[in-house]
């Protein structure tokens, strides 16, 4: 085996994360690490490259035992990180991002050599057009996470380990990453790959090993397992149905929301859609056609932005966040530690930091209401309300996610609730129960539109699917004319066969 982790441990305080832990990856071998939020997967990797200490086991490249202290002690041996956070520094370039903490390059090199390899590595993502000198604050979250990868490409590495590395990228975009994983594993690299996705663990992945509460249940390659006995090792459980069955269209069948004209500038080009209330509506593209723009726009974020937005008949201007607020449109961002909550609060303080007017009194706030209602809240977007003073940090990506969606529940009627990849590195178990809030939304009265690059999830949840390619509308389907090649043509605008 190249990596072999035996026996590993991990204690925080007199929580045990990590109990006996065994994992081995061969040379030219793509090994899937699955399990719920909180079963320890991230926990594993930190051990392994340098960012925690083990309290028992031990790790061995070649057969020999590593001592692995620090991130630096891990790229020595040949280890490499693509993580679920971003990393890169967003004022420097392109170039100096893919080489910044490579400590392979001399004191003395030559820039032009290193430009040559990194160009080299962003081709094999698929940015070939991507300028070196291009700032990297200026790319999209998407081109952000392959200029990761290709990060790790230029890297001497042997063992790569990627954590949720397609979960802000479109088809086409998880192809090319798809594409380099392949061409690495032929030449003999050993490959850890961490992803909720699950039809990516059988699409490249040799083998898949399962954590859950913190132990090994579950080692096999992936052609002796199947989706249903994968899931019931990640959660212990049966699943069930994963999607809820969609709900009849509202009976007077009226637009809730329309959209005319709307543009912003090199990114949407007067595009035109409506969605009804009491369904849920789904933007789908990949990364760069405008989908995120759209939301964005519409939800008062882009000083841009120009076009006609109505509610109800009603007029919502644009580029006022107070103003859609106002007419009841709420948004759920895909960036959940910068726009959807706030790690360092509590569950109860995020759930009702925007409606304190609602409980001041003569200048004092009335806690003992506030903690009823946060409760309330909390029950209602199945988070525990026993765990209200719990940081948000402190919680999975799960529920994180579901906190963000209490934060819009503040008394309002039904209203619009725009969602931008609503379960971005989200587990499965996690993933079943957002859906069914948010079809509890929509059941509620709530117009929902939701952008996703998961097209699965698009065919399996949205009630109406709206296609975007370079920021212009395909077309627009209700749920029983769409079909997985439909999608593809669509947002590739590659032609049916």
């Amino acid at each position: 085996m190249l990596l072999s982790a035996r026996g590993i441990g991990k204690h925080y305080g007199p929580v045990e994360v990590l109990r006996d832990v065994s994992l081995s990856v061969r040379a030219g071998e793509i090994r899937a690490l699955c399990g719920e939020n909180g079963a320890g997967k991230s926990t594993l990797v930190k051990i392994i490259t340098g960012n925690q200490p083990a309290d028992s086991g031990e790790i061995t490249i070649d057969g020999v035992v590593a001592t692995i202290r620090s991130p630096a002690d891990a790229q020595k041996l040949g280890i490499a990180l693509v993580s679920q956070e971003l990393s890169l520094a967003p004022n420097l370039s392109v170039l100096d991002n893919i080489w910044l903490g490579n400590e392979t390059v001399p004191l003395w090199h030559r820039r032009r050599a290193l430009a040559e390899r990194a160009r080299a590595a962003l081709d094999e993502v698929g940015l070939e057009g991507l300028r070196l000198d291009r700032q990297v604050g200026t790319l999209g979250i998407g081109r952000q996470q392959l200029v990761e990868v290709a990060r790790m490409l230029t890297r001497d590495a042997r063992i790569l380990i990627l954590d949720e590395p397609t979960a802000t990228l479109s088809d086409v975009e998880i192809a090319h990453v798809f594409e380099a994983l392949r061409r690495l594993r032929a030449r003999g690299h050993a490959i850890i790959y961490i992803t909720h996705r699950l039809g990516e663990v059988f699409e490249v992945c040799d083998s898949v090993s399962v954590l859950r509460n913190g132990a090994l249940v579950g080692d096999a390659a992936t052609g002796a397992i199947d989706r249903a006995g994968l899931i019931s090792a990640m959660l212990g459980r049966e699943l069930g149905e994963l999607y809820p069955p969609p709900r009849a269209a509202p009976a007077d069948g009226r637009p809730a929301l329309s959209v005319r004209a709307l543009a912003v500038p090199d990114m949407v080009h007067g595009i035109d859609f409506s969605a009804r209330a009491g369904s849920l509506t789904c933007l789908a593209g990949q990364i760069g056609s405008g989908v995120t723009e759209a939301l964005r726009a519409l939800c008062g974020l882009n000083e841009a932005a120009t076009g006609e937005f109505t509610i109800g008949g009603r007029r919502v201007p644009l580029r006022s966040v107070g103003r859609a607020r106002a007419a009841g449109v709420r948004f759920i961002s895909e960036n959940r530690a910068g726009e959807g909550i706030f790690l360092r609060l509590t569950i109860a303080e995020n759930l009702l930091c925007g409606q304190l007017r609602r409980f001041s009194r003569g200048g004092l706030l009335r806690r003992r209401a506030m903690r009823t209602i946060a409760g309330e809240l909390a029950a209602a977007v199945a988070v525990r309300p026993a765990r209200l003073d719990v940081v948000a940090a402190d919680l999975s990506g799960g529920n994180q996610q579901k906190l963000a969606f209490g934060r819009i529940i503040d008394g309002a009627m039904p209203g619009v609730l725009l969602m931008n990849e609503p379960t971005r590195g989200v587990d499965v178990g996690a993933r079943a129960e957002i859906y069914r809030l948010v079809r509890r939304f929509c059941d509620e009265g709530w117009c929902v539109v939701m952008a996703s690059s998961d097209l699965e999830e698009v065919m399996g949840l949205a009630d109406e699917v709206i296609t975007l390619y370079r920021g212009r509308v395909v077309r627009q389907v209700g749920r029983a004319a769409v079909t997985m090649h439909g999608l593809l043509a669509d947002i590739t605008q590659q032609q049916a066969a």
